[in-house]
C-alpha cells in the first residue's frame, strides 16, 4: 500500500469539503485519507429543509404544468485496479446534486445543480419551469414523508470495510485465474462500490429517502496459446454490503473466467447461416434484455415507434413464452427498493404465455397511454431526467431439461456467453456477438467456435423459441439508453429454431 500511493499528497479537510459540496469530485486517495475524509462528509448527506423541498416545488409549477418533482443525490464511491500483479490505481468519488423537472402535457422541463444550496435549487427549478405553457397550475400537496419496505439487505456495511478487505478479496481472484492453467499470463480484476443516498419529494406530497450499497466486480484473464489469446470475463455485482462474496466467492469467478478463457484458445471459425441456437441460461438473457425488452419501455410506445405499438394483448411470442421485469428481486443489481420517481418497484409480468400483457413505465409515459406507474422510472444520476428503464429483466423459468433440450437438437450452434449487441427498437432487428459459443453436431456440445454473431428481429425470435429449460439464472450487467443504468438479465436455457448467425466460414 506504501508503494502504491507513494506519490499522493493529502488535501486539506476544508478544501476537499468545499470542493465536494460544488458537485463531483474524485480522488486518488489512500485507506487512510479516504477514511478521514469521509469523516467530514458523512453527516452531510441530503439534509435539505421542508420548507426549501416544497418552495423548489411551488417554483417548478409558478408558470403551470402537471407534476413536478425534486431528486436529490450524495453518491459516494471506490473504485481499484488490479492489473498485472499490480494495483494501478485506486479512486475515492463523491457525487452530490439536485435536479428538478417539471411535466407539463407531453412536454419536460428539467434542470441540475451541482450545488446543494437554496439559491441553486430554487435557480434550476426556475428554469425547469420555464417547459409550462399551458398555464393549467396546480397546488402541490403537502410533503410528508413516507416508509417503505425495502428489497435490500446489508450485514456487513461498505462504510465500515476497510481497504486492506477490498484488496484483499481482488488477490483472491488473480490467485484463482493464474493458477488455474499456465497459459493464463495476465488477470485484470475491478472493483467498485458505492452508497448512493436518494432523496425524492414531488407535487404530489411524496418524500422519500433511501440509502443504497451497490458493489461491483470484474475478472477478466488472458489466455495465451495455440497462436491466438482470449480473454474470459465474470461479472459480480448486487445491491449489498460486502458479505456478497461470501454467496459468490471471487475465487469461483475466476476460475470460471479462466475456464473460458483456456476453452476459447481452441475455437474454430464459425460458420455462417440459418441455425438452431441453444443459448445457456444466465446472461444469455442479455438478448432478450435488448431485442425485447428496450421496444417495451413505454417511451418508445408513447412516441408510437417499435415493434410492439398496437400490440397491447395481442399473441406476440410462443406459447411458452413469459418474460418478466422484476425490481423486487432481494439485493439484484438492478434493485432500487422504489424507482427514482419514488414509484415503488415491483413484478411486472411482460409478456404472458405468447401474450402481450404490459409495458413499462414511467410517470410522464403512464400518463400519456393511461397506464399504471411500473416503477421502471430511472436514472444514471441527477444530472438526468428518469425514463423507462428495464430493472431486473428475464425469461420465466420453463418445465424443459437443459440437457434434453441440447439432446433434440441435431445440428446448431451452443451460445455459452454474449458480449452484448445492440437492437433497433422501432424495427427490432438485433445483433449480438457471442463471446463463447461451440456447435452442436448429432445431439452433443462439440468444438468451440469464434466470430460468432446472431442476428435477427425481436418479433420473430421469440415465436420461434420451442425449448424452455427449468434451470433461470442471472447475470448482472450496464445498460446503455442515453443514460447508464444497472440492471439483471437473465433467462433458462433456451432453444431459437432458424435463427440466422453471421460467421467467418460458410457452413458446410
Amino acid at each position: 500500500m506504501k508503494e502504491l500511493f507513494s506519490e499522493i499528497k493529502p488535501i486539506d479537510r476544508r478544501k476537499f469539503l468545499s470542493l465536494s459540496l460544488q458537485g463531483s469530485l474524485a480522488i486518488a486517495a489512500s485507506p487512510l485519507l479516504v477514511k478521514s475524509l469521509l469523516a467530514g462528509v458523512e453527516g452531510q448527506r441530503l439534509q435539505l429543509s421542508d420548507d426549501l423541498m416544497k418552495k423548489a416545488i411551488s417554483t417548478a409549477l409558478k408558470r403551470g404544468g402537471d407534476f413536478a418533482d425534486l431528486y436529490v443525490e450524495n453518491r459516494i464511491t471506490r473504485s481499484i485496479i488490479l492489473e498485472e500483479g499490480k494495483y494501478k490505481s485506486a479512486v475515492f468519488g463523491l457525487i452530490r446534486g439536485a435536479g428538478v423537472r417539471v411535466i407539463d402535457g407531453d412536454k419536460t422541463g428539467y434542470a441540475y445543480t451541482d450545488e446543494l444550496t437554496e439559491e441553486k435549487i430554487i435557480r434550476a427549478a426556475e428554469v425547469a419551469s420555464i417547459i409550462a405553457s399551458s398555464g393549467k397550475r396546480i397546488q402541490p400537496v403537502e410533503l410528508k414523508e413516507e416508509k417503505r419496505p425495502s428489497y435490500v439487505k446489508v450485514k456487513i456495511p461498505l462504510q465500515k470495510v476497510a481497504d486492506d478487505k477490498r484488496m484483499e478479496i481482488m488477490k483472491r481472484a488473480e490467485e484463482a485465474a493464474l493458477s488455474y492453467d499456465p497459459r493464463i499470463k495476465m488477470v485484470s480484476i475491478d472493483y467498485y462500490d458505492e452508497i448512493r443516498d436518494r432523496l425524492i419529494a414531488n407535487s404530489e406530497g411524496l418524500l422519500l429517502k433511501s440509502s443504497l450499497p451497490l458493489i461491483f466486480f470484474i475478472v477478466q484473464p488472458l489466455a495465451i496459446g495455440n497462436n491466438t489469446s482470449h480473454m474470459g470475463r465474470e461479472r459480480l455485482s448486487q445491491h449489498a454490503g460486502i458479505e456478497m462474496f461470501d454467496k459468490f466467492p471471487p475465487e469461483q469467478a475466476a476460475r470460471e473466467a479462466a475456464r473460458e478463457s483456456i476453452a476459447m484458445l481452441e475455437a474454430k471459425e464459425a460458420p455462417a447461416g440459418k441455425m438452431d441456437v441453444v443459448i445457456q441460461n444466465g446472461w444469455g438473457g442479455v438478448l432478450v434484455h435488448e431485442a425485447v425488452g428496450h421496444p417495451l419501455e413505454a417511451d418508445n410506445i408513447a412516441r408510437e415507434t417499435g415493434a410492439f405499438v398496437g400490440k397491447l394483448g395481442k399473441k406476440v411470442a410462443a406459447d411458452i413464452f413469459t418474460m418478466v421485469d422484476d425490481g423486487s428481486l432481494p439485493n439484484f443489481r438492478g434493485t432500487t427498493d422504489f424507482d427514482d420517481e419514488g414509484t415503488q418497484m415491483k413484478r411486472n409480468v411482460l409478456i404472458k404465455d405468447g401474450l402481450l400483457v404490459k409495458y413499462m413505465t414511467d410517470i410522464l409515459s403512464a400518463k400519456q397511454l393511461k397506464m399504471e406507474r411500473t416503477g421502471n422510472g430511472r436514472r444514471e444520476s441527477f444530472r438526468y431526467y428518469p425514463i423507462p428503464r428495464m430493472t431486473n429483466t428475464f425469461i420465466e423459468k420453463g418445465k424443459d431439461k437443459p440437457v434434453d433440450i441440447v439432446a433434440s437438437t441435431k445440428s446448431g450452434l451452443y451460445v455459452q456467453s454474449l458480449s452484448g449487441g445492440s437492437v433497433n427498437p422501432t424495427t427490432g432487428v438485433f445483433n449480438f456477438t457471442c463471446r463463447e459459443a461451440y456447435l452442436i453436431e448429432n445431439g452433443k456440445k462439440t468444438v468451440p467456435v469464434k466470430g460468432a454473431t446472431l442476428i435477427g428481429n425481436c418479433l420473430d425470435i421469440i415465436t420461434r423459441i420451442d425449448g424452455i429449460g427449468d434451470d433461470l439464472d442471472f447475470g448482472p450487467g450496464i445498460c446503455g439508453k442515453g443514460q447508464s443504468a444497472e440492471v439483471t438479465a437473465g433467462q433458462p436455457t433456451v432453444r431459437i429454431r432458424g435463427i440466422t448467425v453471421g460467421g467467418t466460414r460458410q457452413r458446410r
